[in-house]
């Protein structure tokens, strides 16, 4: 027996649903103002739920605050961000808060950086950490082109799930991408994936040994080696630091959050060679 349809019901297939879409980019030069170089902004493009916001400093710097107005990511969206250095220009780039990204009813939230530094340019390339929530799938892409003698310092956290909030992580997939160059010759590699049954993947003494929270670390300076010994007497007891083509990469583990952050303090403001950006203590 056919059931009949209610008179003006649709046949038509549910429209899909809205995802967020962000651009922002931002071109950082440097202008000489007697002895000091003061960086400041050439040029910026922003669109859709991304954007800068550039505070007030005391500082000759120029510091960057990320903004997603989405309020969080979820599978189908898309953000893409870039910075330029011209010489000798130095910026810090954070962000206002975690970002989140919740479970995904179809495919992978899409993010990529791209940054250019030039000649005895300065970037940190420091943003709040990323918390993925159970179901959660998220690729990244980061693309750095630096000068060999310009300085550098990225770093991406990320936290499986609020421990404060009794959150658990069972199952998701986290996929980073990093290409780091130098003067144009590749000198950094690196695809990590955590996926599948992630709960049961990272309580695995081979991946993260029951923690929920990592940060991956990667610099370039002077004296590299001596860097990497002075960052060796920060780290504990399943952390590392190698130096890889010039560059001092290290791996932060923490149980929680609140742990790894405690853990970031000191290692930031000895490779940054200064505090975290204020918006971290909001």
């Amino acid at each position: 027996m056919e059931t009949a349809r209610p008179t003006g019901a649709s046949s038509a297939a549910t429209p899909p649903l809205q995802r967020a879409r962000g651009e922002a980019s931002a071109l950082v030069g440097a202008s000489r103002r007697g002895q000091r170089a003061r960086s400041g902004i050439r040029r910026l493009h922003q669109a859709g739920c991304l954007k800068l916001r550039f505070p007030r400093l005391p500082s000759d710097e120029c510091q960057a605050v990320v903004i997603n107005t989405a309020g969080g990511l979820t599978g189908g969206d898309r953000l893409a961000l870039g910075f330029e250095l011209e010489a000798g220009a130095a910026l810090t780039v954070t962000t206002q808060a975690c970002e989140r990204i919740y479970r995904s009813s179809g495919g992978a939230a899409e993010v990529e950086l791209t940054m250019r530094l030039g000649q005895g340019g300065t970037l940190s390339y420091l943003p709040q950490e990323t918390i993925l929530f159970d179901g959660g799938r998220l690729a990244r892409r980061l693309t750095l082109d630096a000068a060999a003698d310009s300085r550098f310092l990225l770093l991406e956290s990320v936290i499986l799930g609020r421990a404060a909030m009794g959150e658990t992580v069972t199952e998701g997939e986290i996929v980073d991408r990093w290409r780091i160059r130098r003067d144009g010759r590749l000198v950094l590699a690196e695809n990590l994936r955590l996926g599948g049954a992630i709960g049961a993947l990272t309580a695995r003494g081979c991946t993260l040994g029951g923690a929920r929270a990592f940060s991956t670390l990667v610099w370039q300076g002077p004296e590299p080696g001596a860097m990497l010994r002075r960052l060796r007497g920060e780290l504990r007891e399943g952390e590392g630091a190698s130096l890889v083509d010039g560059l001092v990469v290290a791996r932060l583990v923490a149980a929680d959050g609140y742990a790894l952050r405690k853990r970031l303090w000191p290692a930031v403001a000895l490779l940054a060679q200064s505090p975290l950006p204020l918006v971290w203590s909001v």
